[in-house]
């Protein structure tokens, strides 16, 4: 768990950049793929971590999984944490994927409040 503020700030730095490079990577590679967030409640880190790939849809993310790209994606998340300086047991524990149609349909489109909920 960083301790200062100053720590946490520079770990979300990290988090962020290594994430983006994996998003993009994604983007090119995987049909139906939008974008990628993370979530953390740094006083629980690292266990609290959640990292949410996002696709389009909800058939566009079964596909994706369907034909594998799981594994991929699993894979992009662990390098991405790996170049942060993060090391985590059961990666997939950590990793969630969703779709902007399935966030619009329950929570209005309110990413926010969707993600708030995530555990």
């Amino acid at each position: 768990m960083p301790s200062s503020k100053r720590e946490q700030a520079r770990l979300e730095r990290r988090l962020v950049a290594s994430l983006t490079d994996a998003c993009e990577t994604a983007k090119a590679q995987i049909v139906g793929f939008s974008w990628l967030t993370h979530v953390v409640d740094h006083a629980a880190f690292p266990a609290s971590l959640r990292v949410v790939w996002v696709f389009d849809t909800q058939a566009s993310k079964a596909l994706a999984l369907a034909c594998g790209q799981g594994e991929r994606m699993l894979e992009l998340t662990a390098m991405a944490l790996h170049d942060a300086g993060v090391e985590l047991q059961a990666l997939a524990a950590h990793v969630r994927y969703d779709s902007e149609e399935q966030c619009q349909r329950i929570n209005g489109g309110n990413w926010q409040q969707r993600l708030a909920r995530l555990g």
